[in-house]
């Protein structure tokens, strides 16, 4: 059996968890688990609930560089799907849509078991997870653009003032106030009452 990311390197028998087997490269250090291993193993684990699983994965780990290359499944040939994980340094899970085996480059592995993810993996390919994934990006790319325009002080105070007005039962009312503020109309000046001469 072959790497999914260099065809020319045979995998190696590895252990990633008690009772988890599977294949390691001894070049890129990626590991590939057989769909039957993994499912066998995922049925003697605690399976959080969905509102338990973390937001998004927002950790440090260095990043593997195989991490962007196309992958061909070991076991069937075919490309493996990629499913993006985190926002702040995003990584892609991968696996095969056929045979169900996954993929995890180097590192990727430790942090979903951080996250408390690693019991379920086939989540990180459904749509509500992409979905939230994109809503996070939008959030912090909203963010970096508050900062960009108001400055780091003042963005700051506008986010903690957000979060009072969120957190606050009547908040709304907040918000509907200052919306007011920055709608009403630019006071009119120097206007001549004259009618003319």
């Amino acid at each position: 059996m072959q790497c999914p990311k260099d065809r020319r390197v045979e995998l190696v028998d590895s252990t990633l968890a008690p009772a988890l087997a599977a294949k390691c490269c001894p070049d890129c250090q990626g590991t590939w688990i057989p769909a039957t291993e993994y499912e066998s193993w995922q049925a003697h684990q605690p399976q959080p609930t969905v509102d338990a699983l973390p937001k998004v994965l927002d950790v440090e780990f260095v990043q593997s560089p195989f991490d962007t290359k196309a992958a061909l499944c070991p076991e069937c040939g075919r490309y493996l799907s990629r499913a993006k994980v985190g926002v702040r340094i995003p990584f892609y899970v991968e696996r095969c849509l056929d045979c169900g085996g996954i993929w995890c480059d180097h590192g990727e592995w430790d942090v979903l078991e951080k996250m408390g993810l690693h019991t379920v993996i086939q989540q990180l390919f459904s749509s509500e997870w992409q979905t939230r994934i994109r809503e996070k990006e939008y959030a912090i790319a909203e963010q970096q653009a508050t900062i960009d325009k108001l400055g780091p002080e003042l963005a700051a105070r506008v986010f903690e003032l957000a979060e009072y007005l969120q957190a606050h039962p009547n908040g709304d009312f907040g918000v509907a106030y200052l919306m007011r503020r920055f709608d009403k109309p630019e006071p009119l000046k120097n206007i001549s009452m004259s009618q003319g001469p």
